[in-house]
């Protein structure tokens, strides 16, 4: 499917120099002298390279279709993961490398939709929020303002991101699993 140089958003796969890309970054920029443009920062599905690229808004891209289906996480071990469709019980396995950082937040039975591309997987998405548990966290210093500055934590599945000062340890958070970062306390 055709779209428009300016219709191009994070998390899209595009058919682009004879590979499949996934958009990272996008950034709308309009100079002073010339047209507007669509600065965009891509990886390589296939070769793990990273490329940025300006398209123009009269310039077309084709967006690659992707077949998605319904999986659910069933485990892990030393190199992947395993899946299994609710609907036909058909099981498969993916490489850690595909899923990246964000394998960390599945949890059994959690369900995923994994996108495939001429019926080989590429891409996993996780639901957008994910409950996590504090194992570890720095003491809030006194006087430190809410808005000012946030602190490291430790997550029970190893990730380490940043919350505000008052969260404390063994407290439970909603994670935003696009950019691994603090949502709410629940």
């Amino acid at each position: 499917m055709k779209i428009l140089g300016n219709e191009i958003k994070p998390g899209m796969i595009i058919e682009h120099k004879n590979d499949l890309w996934e958009v990272l970054k996008t950034q709308h920029v309009k100079p002073g002298k010339g047209g507007a443009f669509n600065q965009v920062e891509m990886k390589s599905v296939n070769n793990n390279t990273k490329l940025n690229e300006r398209f123009r808004s009269s310039d077309s891209v084709e967006k690659a279709s992707l077949d998605e289906q319904k999986f659910s996480f069933l485990y892990e071990d030393e190199n992947e993961y395993y899946f299994i469709n609710q609907k036909s019980f058909e099981q498969i396995n993916l490489k850690k490398q595909i899923i990246g950082e964000k394998g960390k937040l599945l949890t059994e039975n959690l369900e995923i939709s994994i996108n495939f591309y001429n019926d080989k997987p590429l891409s996993v998405d996780l639901p957008k929020q994910i409950e996590c548990k504090i194992a570890t966290t720095d003491v809030a210093l006194k006087g430190q303002t809410v808005s000012s500055s946030y602190k490291p934590a430790v997550l029970e599945n190893g990730l380490k991101i940043q919350v505000p000062p008052f969260i404390e340890s063994e407290d439970v958070i909603l994670v935003d699993t696009r950019t691994i970062e603090y949502i709410k306390k629940i």
